[in-house]
This record gives structure tokens, C-alpha cells and sequence, in this order.
């Protein structure tokens, strides 16, 4: 297990949340940035299982006190706005250049045979396909913008069935003017690449289908190629981290699980 990160990642984390004004509660034996660094250990290394990344840490001596596991769990709900904050604040602070990559992961609640069953969504627009796979699943659809490093600059979870250029529009705005936005064929809309480059000044450059003409510009062919890596590491990534089995209760809980995956992801691809 690297764990070359975790020092680097936990004071990024803990000045960030320092000069924004927050202040643990003086009675906690583990301050809030701790308890933000179990999540996102437990996110990187033990697919959210927080109980296991309490134990590593403290007998590593990251941890500063004792905190058991329903309180945990309690702190980081509370945490929730923190978390979303720094998940986006990372990718701000961490990108950097005019390349970016984007492209969408399933986030299965359940297996698509047991929908009718499943409590905490409910209705077709959460029925998906993931078509690297060729398998149906029901739930969520993570959509990521990253760096050729892998860092997220900006994320958006929607339901399973939403179209992949659905989120497009509003996770370009944070890029900067000029940027070029690499994509697979999914992505494929002269409509929205045109209305993407007037809004936003962002090209979208996705990979052509074979019936479709090729990109004007040779050199984007051939960057094409580089950063369908990028693309393809991004989602293993994910893919060992265990997100496409992630455990909660409460849709909140879900949530707070695909954050930390993002701030892990951020974390250990800053080097």
C-alpha cells in the first residue's frame, strides 16, 4: 500500500479547510480533517469500508485520538458540504494546462433485476447501459472532466439513463477559455460542439465513429489516441477504488462514498 500521499493530501486538506474559517469542536479527539482523511483512505485502498482505514491508520499513529465508528459515520454527514467543497476545490487548485478529458462511469445502486426491489431510487431515469461492458444496471452515472494526469476538475452525478452530453454545458463552464475537451464517441453532437465553443470557448473533441467525418485539425487525431489512455486509466481507477460497488444506506451516505472516491482520485494523482 503507497502511502506517500496521505501526508501531502492531509495538509492540503486540513489548511484548505483552516483558512476558510472552520474550527473543529474542541470536545473531538479527532479533528474534522482526520476524519475526512479515513474516508478518503478507506475510498483509495479498503472500497469505502471505513472500519478497516480506522484501524491501518491508527497503528500507523496518523491519527491524533480514538473515534469509533458510529461517530465517525456521524462526523461525516455532517462534513457533507466540506466534502462536496473540496472535491471541487481540488481539481481547481490541482489543474493546470488546457487539455482535459471527459467521460462517464456507472455508479449501480443494484443489478438491473432487482430495480423493482430497490428503495432508495426509484423510476426509469435510473435505469443505464454501460456500453464498455455490454450489461444493464441500474442507479447512477458519474460524469468526470479530468487532467491528462487524472486529477478531477469537475464531476456531476446524475441518474443512470441521462445521455452522456446531458451534464456537458455545466461541467465545461469551470475550464478555462481555450481549453480542448477530449472525449470518446459518445460524445459525438455537432450541435453541442458548436454551442459548447460559443458559450464556453472550450472545444469538444470527441473520437469520430467510423460512418462520421474525421476532425480537420491531423494533430487532434493523433492526440486522440494519447489520452484515450488517460481515459482508460481514469476508469480503472475508479474500478479498483470499488465504485461500481458501493454499499449505503441512505442515499446521502452513497453520496458521501462517491465524493471521497473523487477526493482519493484527486489525492493520489496530484504526483
Amino acid at each position: 500500500m503507497d502511502v506517500d500521499w496521505i501526508i501531502p493530501a492531509f495538509v492540503l486538506i486540513d489548511t484548505l479547510m483552516e483558512r476558510l474559517g472552520h474550527r473543529t469542536d474542541s470536545r473531538a479527539q479527532v479533528p474534522d480533517s482526520e476524519v475526512i482523511l479515513i474516508a478518503i483512505v478507506a475510498a483509495k485502498y479498503f472500497q469505502n469500508h471505513h472500519e478497516r482505514a480506522v484501524c491501518i491508520l491508527r497503528e500507523a499513529h496518523y491519527l491524533s485520538g480514538r473515534i469509533d465508528v458510529t461517530r465517525f459515520n456521524r462526523r461525516l454527514h455532517k462534513l457533507a458540504d466540506w466534502m462536496a467543497f473540496i472535491a471541487t476545490t481540488l481539481g481547481e487548485l490541482l489543474s493546470t494546462g488546457d487539455v482535459f478529458v471527459i467521460d462517464s462511469l456507472p455508479v449501480p445502486v443494484c443489478r438491473r433485476v432487482r430495480a423493482r426491489r430497490c428503495r432508495k431510487v426509484r423510476g426509469r431515469a435510473y435505469c443505464g447501459y454501460c456500453a464498455a461492458k455490454k450489461e444493464k444496471f441500474f442507479g447512477w452515472r458519474l460524469h468526470l472532466i479530468c487532467t491528462p494526469s487524472g486529477i478531477p476538475v469537475s464531476f456531476q452525478l446524475l441518474p443512470a439513463g441521462f445521455h452522456d452530453l446531458t451534464p456537458l454545458h455545466e461541467l465545461a463552464v469551470v475550464l478555462p477559455a481555450g481549453a480542448r475537451l477530449f472525449a470518446d464517441k459518445a460524445y459525438n453532437s455537432a450541435a453541442d460542439e458548436t454551442s459548447i465553443q460559443q458559450d464556453t470557448d472550450v472545444r469538444l473533441i470527441p473520437v469520430r465513429r467510423a460512418n462520421m467525418q474525421p476532425h480537420s485539425w491531423f494533430v487532434d487525431e493523433l492526440e486522440l489516441r494519447d489520452y484515450r489512455h488517460t481515459i482508460e486509466t481514469v476508469n480503472s481507477q475508479c474500478e479498483k477504488m470499488g465504485l461500481e460497488r458501493l454499499y449505503a444506506r441512505t442515499n446521502p451516505g452513497f453520496e458521501l462514498k462517491v465524493l471521497a472516491s473523487i477526493i482519493a482520485l484527486a489525492c493520489t494523482n496530484m504526483y
